[in-house]
Order: structure tokens, then C-alpha cells, then sequence
């Protein structure tokens, strides 16, 4: 059973709060979702291969291309074809950190959709074991900059990657 708890903090503190992000052009959300899968397995499937992620949730995400560079790489660049509250969107991002030892990745968006709202847009997920029996937790933050205050806070796209984490996680531990 997937679990889920969303935070919402100002990038200045930990304290969770809306009211004070909700003023702030920027800001970071946080998501923690429970899965089955070993913390490998599924930083194996963003790492070396995105390009598969689609298999797992096509009516979310419907492709990943490797534009620049090599899978599993830093300073790759991929594109992502998805959708997200029912409208056709493009993402393309550059690999700006892994770190294996600690199943984590980090994605910059350098242009697509999400620059029509937001200045800057960094998503890093990483997966550790669960402190009791199997399976991992994945913990998404989002960090971002609004280009104004008219922009909403982005936890439908935090909500996004939580529920293609699901299905990513039902792919990677069904049985043979």
C-alpha cells in the first residue's frame, strides 16, 4: 500500500508552511510516497533508463528522448513528453546531479512548458530503504522560482510524480 505525505516549506527554513510560501516567488515542496521496489531498482529506472518510464505510465508520461549526452550521465540532456492536467506538455531537462551511493538524481528544466511559469524549476528524487521491512521511500523535492505571483505553487506536478512513482513501482514488482 503507497503511502503519501506532501510538505510545502519556504526555502529559508524547514518549518512547513504555506501561508509564508504562498507570498514568496520561490519556494520548495517535498513529497515522501512508500513503494515496494528496492531504492536501486527505482533509481536505476530515472537514471539509465527514463526511456522506459513510459511503459510504466503512458497515460502520464508518453516518451523520454535523449537528446545530448549518455544515459546515466551528468549533463545529459532528455526531453519528456507527458501529460499533466489533461493538456500535451514538453519537458526538457538536464541531468544535474546523480549520486548512486544515495539513489538520488536531479533534473533542471532548461526549457518547456514549465518555463512558461516558472523561472527555474529543479526536481530531485531520492530513494532510501524503508527503516522497517522491504521496500524504499522515495522522497521528490521540487524547488522553483515563479515568474509572479500569479502562479500557483506546482502540487499538481508534485502530485504528478508521486502517482507515476506508483506506477513506475507496480511495473518494477510485478511478478515474471
Amino acid at each position: 500500500m503507497s503511502s503519501l505525505n506532501i510538505k510545502q516549506t519556504t526555502p529559508t527554513s524547514n518549518i512547513v508552511s504555506e501561508t509564508m510560501a504562498s507570498s514568496a516567488l520561490t519556494g520548495k515542496i517535498e513529497a515522501d510516497v512508500e513503494i515496494k521496489a528496492s531504492p536501486g531498482q527505482f533509481h536505476e529506472m530515472f537514471t539509465h533508463k527514463p526511456h522506459h518510464v513510459h511503459h510504466t505510465c503512458y497515460d502520464k508520461i508518453q516518451g523520454c528522448d535523449l537528446l545530448e549526452g549518455e544515459w546515466g550521465k551528468v549533463g545529459t540532456i532528455i526531453s519528456w513528453r507527458y501529460v499533466h492536467d489533461g493538456k500535451a506538455k514538453v519537458s526538457k531537462q538536464l541531468v544535474e546531479a546523480i549520486d548512486p551511493s544515495k539513489n538520488l538524481i536531479t533534473f533542471r528544466e532548461i526549457e518547456g512548458d514549465q518555463l512558461k511559469e516558472y523561472k527555474s524549476f529543479v526536481a530531485t528524487l531520492q530513494a532510501s530503504p524503508k527503516n522497517k521491512g522491504s521496500g524504499s521511500i522515495v522522497h521528490w523535492t521540487v524547488e522553483y522560482e515563479k515568474l509572479h505571483h500569479g502562479i500557483a505553487h506546482p502540487e499538481t506536478l508534485l502530485q504528478f510524480l508521486v502517482d507515476a512513482s506508483k506506477d513506475i513501482d507496480a511495473h518494477l514488482t510485478q511478478p515474471n
